[in-house]
């Protein structure tokens, strides 16, 4: 299914920063598979009836959390998976650049770009795979980032759920929508979060031998959490401690940010998305490993810690908004100080205490 005709080319990725996103782009597409194969007439009309949906989905976000009234509603961009990458590595380079300064120490050198370039063109070439959509902060021309929905894979995980073609694709519309709407809607938000992937990046500057301490570390602590439920990705057992402070607080807010886009999703309700339900259910199911395979990879690159993040922010969000309704949630909005800490995701009444 080609769909990058529905948005603008993005330009070569240059190989500048910690990481050459040129070389990531080439290794993901060169890796990646194409997607199905959908007739042309279809597959346009499906292009089409996505993009409508980007915009009719912001209209009930903005209806239900009572956030962006005022801003303009724009359409988001339609992609297929080659087009999905050089948007994702465009913003990458784009973050990256924004959020750490071209002197600063550390993460560079045209071997180690270039070695992490291959590195981040595998990881993407596994997602690219499998992403149904992106909201990108840092993406596009404007300040109002880019929304990307991945045409083909959207119809792939429709068909293979079995759930109706306009239900799917709007449910999907929805998340991204509320991802847009949180960075657009909160003026400090893309600023926050550039100021903390910096911080992240400036302190991981390690020499090879520790890395490699720590990663004997990280794989002994993995198989003792293997069964536990709050276990988390290799990744993040590589930190140090002083990483894990500055990542603790990214987990927190990119947890928040993902709990709050499944609840609107789903909240939105069959007034909207007729078969929500049935489309919640089945794709629940999906989003476990479907093999040994497949669930080496996602404890490697942390997506089996990306799914707990899905439900541990849900369930804040559902918690919160509960308890007191959605203006008084939309508090967490506020300052970066009003965001809840990673313990008070997994214990929303100390978040609503504390806020009281």
């Amino acid at each position: 299914m080609n769909a990058g005709s529905a948005a603008p080319d993005m330009p070569p990725v240059e190989g500048q920063g910690p990481i050459d996103w040129g070389i990531a782009a080439a290794t993901a597409q060169r890796f990646m598979s194409a997607g199905p194969v959908i007739p042309k007439e279809e597959a346009g009309d499906a292009v089409r009836r996505m993009r409508e949906q980007t915009v009719e989905a912001e209209r009930h976000v903005r209806d239900l959390t009572g956030l962006g009234h005022g801003l303009p509603v724009l359409p988001g961009d339609v992609v297929d998976r080659a087009g999905w990458v050089r948007a994702a590595t465009a913003g990458l380079a784009a973050l990256t650049d924004h959020a750490l300064p071209r002197n600063s120490p550390g993460l560079r050198g045209n071997v180690l770009a270039r070695t992490a370039g291959v590195q981040a063109g595998m990881v993407l070439a596994y997602l690219g795979g499998r992403v149904l959509g992106q909201y990108d902060p840092f993406g596009g021309d404007g300040p109002g980032g880019r929304l990307l929905v991945v045409a083909p894979n959207v119809v792939a995980t429709q068909r293979a759920l079995r759930v109706p073609e306009d239900d799917f694709a709007l449910w999907v519309c929805l998340h991204e929508s509320t991802h847009r709407l949180q960075f657009t809607a909160v003026p400090w938000l893309r600023e926050y979060f550039a100021s903390q992937v910096g911080e992240l990046l400036s302190i991981m500057d390690e020499s090879t031998a520790t890395v490699l301490t720590r990663m004997a570390e990280a794989l002994k602590t993995a198989r003792s959490e293997k069964d536990n439920k709050d276990s988390v990705g290799l990744l993040e057992l590589l930190q140090s401690p002083e990483q894990r402070v500055v990542l603790d607080r990214l987990l927190a807010l990119s947890t928040l940010l993902e709990g709050h886009a499944e609840h609107v999703m789903d909240a939105v309700g069959p007034a909207v998305v007729p078969s929500v339900g049935t489309i919640r259910a089945r794709f629940s199911v999906r989003r476990g490993p479907r093999g040994n395979v497949d669930r080496l990879l996602r404890a490697l690159l942390g997506v089996d810690a990306k799914v707990r993040q899905y439900a541990q922010g849900s369930a804040f969000v559902d918690h919160v908004v509960g308890a007191v309704g959605m203006e008084r949630f939309n508090t967490v909005w506020t300052s970066p100080e009003t965001l809840p800490t990673r313990a008070e995701i997994g214990d929303p009444a100390r978040w609503l205490n504390r806020n009281a």
